[in-house]
């Protein structure tokens, strides 16, 4: 199994970095990317899951090559196309480019030559050549409900804070923090940055017969982690808000949950 996970550093020199892409060029290409995979994803009526695959991919691929040599609308169509698979909800790759074609120009469709259905396959073959055919790949919404669960406080507080930190992770499909951080650690702290947003403690909020109210609530589900991790993720995606033009949650392909709370000891829930 390929590891996925970079420092800081082997992200800031990346493949396009060693072609001559400016950093903040970069980001903008990666952020262009997961947009373009949620808009044609949305058209597409795909689950979440297969969205946010692709936008995973899609991240992957451009650590192993430039924005330079692979254009990247067709890099992010083939990384949908192939996510679309991988998540077991498989498109038609003529359906793809249908989509594809109601939301680009002409001019930008001149990218994916005479053929974009051929054009489309044969970047997936290199996508998967590239990911060594890893198709695994885990999301932090999942672990934003399991943590959820065990919080025991004021539910419909928590169910705010929960409906805060799914749209943080949307959002957070536009950096790079799924090349930083495993789901699970991304997940505790958006959620950390929802409540702090919220003015809401989840100190306090778990429960049980050998509840250790010496430790902070993180440190319950995630022990190895430490503040100094959960602050800066927490300060990655406040500096994402700061640079871009756009709320928190304004990428909202990819809906989040609605919420309810009959059962104090289960979350059950539905995409919008």
């Amino acid at each position: 199994m390929s590891s996925w996970y970079f420092c800081s550093n082997e992200i800031v020199n990346s493949p396009s970095r060693s072609d001559g892409i400016e950093i903040t060029a970069e980001c903008r290409y990666r952020r262009e990317g997961a947009r373009f995979i949620m808009d044609v994803g949305n058209r597409m009526n795909l689950r979440y899951e297969t969205v946010a695959t692709g936008i995973v991919f899609y991240h992957r691929f451009y650590m192993m090559h430039s924005f330079k040599t692979i254009n990247r609308l067709i890099g992010a169509a083939a990384c949908l196309y192939l996510a679309g698979k991988a998540e077991e909800t498989p498109k038609k790759c003529r359906d793809l480019v249908k989509a594809v074609r109601t939301i680009l120009s002409e001019r930008q469709m001149e990218a994916f030559g005479d053929d974009p259905k051929e054009e489309i396959i044969s970047h997936e073959r290199l996508l998967l050549q590239t990911i060594k055919f890893d198709l695994c790949v885990q999301h932090p919404y999942k672990y934003i409900v399991k943590f959820a669960k065990n919080l025991k406080d004021d539910r419909a507080q928590i169910e705010k804070v929960v409906q805060m930190a799914w749209n943080f992770v949307n959002d957070s499909l536009s950096t790079t923090l799924c090349l930083q951080w495993k789901p699970q650690v991304v997940a505790v702290s958006l959620l950390h940055l929802a409540a702090k947003l919220s003015k809401y403690n989840l100190s306090a909020a778990p429960d049980g017969p050998h509840y250790d109210h010496s430790k902070s609530w993180w440190q319950h589900f995630l022990p190895e982690i430490n503040s100094d991790v959960l602050e800066d993720i927490c300060l990655q995606m406040l500096d994402f808000y700061d640079k871009t033009d756009v709320g928190a949650s304004n990428y909202n392909m990819i809906s989040p949950p609605k919420i309810t709370m009959k059962v104090p000891q289960s979350i059950p829930y539905r995409t919008l």
